[in-house]
């Protein structure tokens, strides 16, 4: 009798790695609903700053920082359970939660949050994608090994919702009398915009996301201009 043309056991492994890979997602899975938990309340505290004045920013800076604290460490269990893996073979599943993370932080960091010694408190800081890395404690755009990391391009479109998120505070602080909130946040932007140009992007989504924020910065020159018109702007601002 001739032996079988297939071996049994061959479906006996797929089947070992069927269930090896259904078990890393549900793992995975069960980080990352933790970490949209986290991301969701710090961006529903974040929401505050479009109605709360720029004094009383201490308290709910306070309560952003402990929100992003425990994305830090829900990010660390994901690090160090995803880096058991191949990185491309799972990364599509936490890449726009990560971004939403990023997000949060470099506001809160913008607003005069996530504090240095050095910089106490200073509102328009921008934290580079080495910050980012440093405060989650995890390695950025890796290129020598196969392991969970923060990629440019998540820093990039973190940044760019960031954006959207400024160019909206832009109008509420004027509503709330701080026109020159308005005339930084202009400014901040325009730099921002004037930086993406120079990048050379490859990434589709992030061409198209970088050619959204030319519609930011009009929304907020369009505010500062009429408050020229009304002489609104402080004098310190305008300089």
């Amino acid at each position: 009798m001739a032996p079988p043309m297939i071996d049994p056991a061959l479906f006996d492994q797929l089947k070992s790695k069927i269930e090896e890979d259904s078990s890393i997602r549900k793992e995975l899975d069960q980080i990352l609903d933790d970490l949209n938990q986290h991301v969701s309340f710090t961006q529903g505290l974040q929401s505050r700053i479009h109605s709360t004045p720029r004094t009383k920013y201490a308290t709910l800076l306070s309560q952003l920082e402990g929100g992003i604290q425990k994305e830090i460490e829900t990010i660390g269990k994901l690090s160090a359970f995803a880096s058991q893996y191949p990185y491309y073979k799972y990364n599509h599943k936490w890449t726009r939660m990560v971004q939403e993370a990023i997000s949060t932080v470099i506001l809160c960091a913008w607003l005069g949050g996530m504090s240095t010694d050095s910089k106490p408190g200073e509102l328009g800081r921008l934290l580079t994608l080495e910050d980012i890395g440093q405060t989650f404690n995890v390695p950025v755009n890796l290129k020598d090994r196969d392991a969970f990391h923060i990629t440019i391009e998540e820093y990039l479109l973190g940044l760019i919702a960031v954006i959207d998120d400024l160019s909206r505070l832009a109008v509420n602080s004027v509503t709330l009398g701080d026109t020159a909130m308005a005339v930084q946040i202009s400014g901040f932007i325009k730099d921002l915009h004037a930086g993406f140009q120079v990048l050379n992007l490859k990434n589709d989504i992030l061409r198209k996301r970088v050619d959204s924020i030319k519609y930011a910065v009009k929304k907020v020159e369009d505010v500062v201009y009429d408050l020229s018109l009304r002489n609104l702007i402080p004098t310190q601002a305008a300089q």
